[in-house]
């Protein structure tokens, strides 16, 4: 199966190409600005058409209707020259819904392709997007988000004309998954019963103020100081998480941690998370017993990655003196449950460094530690 992309070098034309390439059986054909001598061969082989390409920051107010009326237009009428036209689907705009020069000009295009369809009987698909966020958007050109993403991971000044504004936004892995739905889909779109609505729309849609947006965007940045790891439970902060990072400079995918260390060895947190506690890396010297003590409701789990020793357990009330004994080693990694009530310590029983992978179920709050001295 044939696919043609025009705007393929475009935000969301990159990501659906990329994913329309891991399909099997299905080849993309790319069309852009500059490769118009393929557009004739392109129009006639085609199986389908994601129809992405428009313009919608144009220097001139005028190549809004030469890039996204005409130019629709002029794949719509090599396309319906063919004995079987192909189905098309167009990525529109929700300002296909104001009168300014760039929504009339997406309006024309979505009338072209319902035209297109009328004449040929080919299915057509029209979406009517709201704002998209996702990875490899372009900063000042395709959204705010993606401003604000890439200034904020520089720590350069940004702009919010009202913080309490709300916008509508769906995500562009959303969006390429609804896309290309379309490609197994039965036919539709000839006028029948079966014919799809006249505008589709992706979802799930975030509606987000601007204010929210910001906030959770610096939050991201100032991850390398407070370890939090964002909720990830909740699915637009995930995502907008995700586009954050795509839009790192590549000087900065790694940041520094903070080492305490003495003669024992060295203790470093790596992350916390607000409902999923804390992870950290122990280090523990050779002979080195290090833990003696219990806890009344946090919890822990152990994971030796490097090293030999035992951890030893004792009811902080045992009235028998018992001790619980566990082997560890990084030759056979095993995680080591660390229940409340058990007073505990971990020992290097080995003549290198022993490695421990730690997390606790809440964040170390010196307020309120939950951790009591008791040697086992």
């Amino acid at each position: 199966m044939k696919i043609l992309v025009t705007g393929a070098r475009g935000f969301v034309g990159r990501n659906l190409s990329l994913a329309l390439g891991e399909m099997e059986g299905v080849q993309t054909l790319k069309y852009d600005l500059g490769d118009e001598a393929k557009l004739d061969a392109f129009a006639r082989e085609c199986d389908f058409v994601m129809h992405l390409a428009g313009v919608n920051r144009p220097k001139d107010p005028s190549e809004f209707r030469t890039g996204n009326t005409l130019f629709t237009e002029d794949i719509l009428e090599r396309l319906a020259a063919r004995p079987d036209p192909p189905p098309v689907l167009l990525s529109s705009s929700i300002q296909a819904a104001l009168d300014n020069d760039y929504g009339r000009s997406k309006a024309a295009a979505e009338d072209a392709v319902r035209a297109y369809g009328a004449k040929t009987g080919a299915s057509v698909f029209i979406y009517r997007l709201a704002n998209v966020f996702g990875k490899w958007a372009r900063p000042n050109y395709n959204s705010a988000v993606a401003t604000w993403v890439h200034n904020i991971a520089r720590d350069l000044p940004i702009q919010v004309r009202d913080e309490n504004a709300a916008v509508d936004l769906v995500y562009i892995d959303d969006v390429v998954k609804s896309f290309i739905s379309h490609l197994t889909a039965a036919p539709a779109g000839r006028g029948d019963s079966a014919a799809p609505p006249p505008f589709l729309s992706v979802a799930p849609v975030y509606h987000k103020t601007l204010g929210e947006i910001v906030s959770a965007i610096r939050s991201f940045r100032d991850e390398t100081k407070t370890l939090l790891v964002p909720d990830q439970q909740d699915g637009f902060t995930k995502k907008l998480y995700a586009t954050y990072l795509s839009a790192l400079p590549e000087d900065a995918f790694a940041y520094p941690l903070q080492v305490h260390a003495d003669a024992r060895g060295s203790f470093t947190e790596v992350l916390r998370s607000a409902d999923r506690g804390q992870v950290s890396v122990n280090v523990s010297r050779p002979g080195i017993v290090k833990g003696q003590h219990w806890h009344h409701t946090k919890h822990e789990k152990f994971l030796v990655v490097s090293g030999t020793g035992e951890i030893n357990f004792r009811l902080a009330d045992s009235p028998d003196g018992k001790i619980v004994t566990y082997k560890v080693s990084g030759e056979k990694p095993e995680v080591v449950r660390i229940p409340p009530g058990w007073t505990h310590n971990i020992v290097n029983l080995g003549d290198t460094d022993m490695v421990t992978l730690m997390w606790a179920n809440e964040v170390f709050d010196p307020a309120n530690p939950d951790t009591f001295r008791l040697e086992v």
